[in-house]
């Protein structure tokens, strides 16, 4: 199910030209010079970062698969390269951590671009914002690609090819060319398949090495002539390009090393008037003004006040200190006396629940002792039942001794008779 996915997500020309950028704006050799230039950051951050060439080949793919479907004007080049990235090592199993990976794009821009290199705090609001920026572009790349990210790339598949043609000189030559041409959009355009049988024709021809043409080779591996011949088109006209160089052409600063900080407008306003502009209510600014005018010239009046009177302004400063040390005083022992007050009540709940438990514990021994009293009533119940029963036996024991003697002086009265 997943093959049957990928699939259905390689483009055509057509596509290709109607693509975001192209509607925002951008023509073909500016999208292609950003591409260009986000794969080169992705190549050097692995080496620098010391990746396997895998998950770089993996990163340069989903860059491309994603600008298929976003344009460069809405998200910034640098930043989709480095959540490529981090998200690429995780899909490869080699991981890295957020912070290596901010630290790799920031040295590299610092020497792009010809900056002074700073150190980069990881308690900076600089590197909380990059960070954020990293996860929020890495849910952009998985949610625009609905979670499917498995790749193929053509290199598995070149030195099946190269040992069945029987050439393993042209490994190294067509590895290269493999790596290149994950810079173009081939790899968003035609199948592993062709990409490989197209490098190892390209390479065949700089090195000047036949192949078998009666069959052609490639229809073996399930390409046609038209993809090889497009595949090598694209290559020769990747290396006939100048240096890869940054177009900035993304709305917003997109830079890791100068962030762009929000005009934040030095307002005179007051606390409730911030508060109710957070709310939506407009204020407007002759309001503000006129309250600025009255603060200005409340103490101009006061000191005009204090020179028609007479009376120096250090002295009305020493009174209101005086004033507020004295409501200190009383705060201070007003607080004392309800700590006092609080420590009593405590003590008071800790007496009433000794009480309780002692009520408690007095309750139960009268439970126990009602209880033991009642079974030795019992027992003494059953006891006098026990000797009644007793005396019962005796005396039926006793008359049928009687009953029995007497029966027997009868029959000797009898025989005497």
């Amino acid at each position: 199910m997943i093959y049957t996915a990928i699939d259905t997500f390689y483009l055509t020309d057509e596509q290709l030209r109607d693509s975001p950028s192209r509607k925002d704006g951008i023509d073909e050799a500016t999208e292609t010079a950003l591409r260009v230039y986000g794969c080169d950051l992705i190549q050097e951050s692995g080496i620098l970062l010391r990746l396997p060439q895998a998950v770089m080949a993996t990163a340069q793919v989903l860059f491309h698969r994603f600008y298929c479907k976003k344009s460069f004007v809405r998200f910034s080049a640098k930043r989709v390269a480095a959540s490529c990235v981090w998200l690429a090592g995780k899909l490869e199993e080699s991981p890295r951590k957020s912070k290596h990976i901010i630290f790799v794009f920031h040295r590299m821009e610092c020497r792009r671009e010809n900056l002074p290199i700073e150190y980069l705090d990881v308690f900076s609001k600089k590197y909380s914002e990059l960070r954020h920026d990293l996860i929020r572009t890495e849910r952009h790349l998985l949610k625009e690609m609905g979670f499917i990210c498995h790749v193929e790339h053509p290199h598995k598949f070149i030195s099946n090819y190269l040992v069945t043609l029987e050439a393993p000189e042209l490994t190294q030559e067509a590895w290269n060319l493999a790596n290149d041409s994950l810079r173009t959009t081939l790899c968003v355009r035609f199948k592993s398949e062709v990409v490989a049988c197209g490098v190892v024709y390209a390479a065949a021809r700089r090195r000047g090495i036949a192949l078998p043409e009666d069959p052609p080779w490639w229809t073996v591996f399930d390409a046609d002539e038209a993809g090889i011949q497009e595949v090598c088109r694209v290559l020769a006209y990747l290396y006939s390009l100048p240096k890869s160089e940054y177009i900035p052409v993304y709305k917003d600063n997109d830079s890791f090393t100068v962030r762009r900080t929000p005009e934040l407008q030095v307002s005179k306003e007051s606390p409730a008037s911030a508060v109710a502009s957070d709310k939506g209510t407009p204020i407007p600014s002759s309001s503000s003004q006129e309250k600025d005018s009255v603060t200005k010239a409340a103490p101009d009046k006061v000191k005009e006040k204090s020179d028609d009177e007479g009376k120096p302004l250090t002295a009305e400063l020493n009174g209101k200190q005086d004033a507020a040390a004295k409501s200190k005083n009383e705060k201070s022992e007003s607080g004392v006396d309800r700590s006092r007050e609080r420590e009593r009540e405590r003590s008071r709940g800790r007496d009433r629940d000794g009480r309780g438990r002692d009520s408690d514990r007095d309750s139960r021994g009268r439970d126990s002792d009602r209880e033991r009293d009642r079974r030795r009533r019992s027992r003494e119940r059953s006891s006098g039942h026990s000797d009644k029963e007793r005396s019962r036996r005796h005396s039926s024991r006793d008359r049928g001794d009687y009953y029995s003697s007497h029966s027997s002086r009868e029959k000797d009265r009898h025989r005497h008779h």
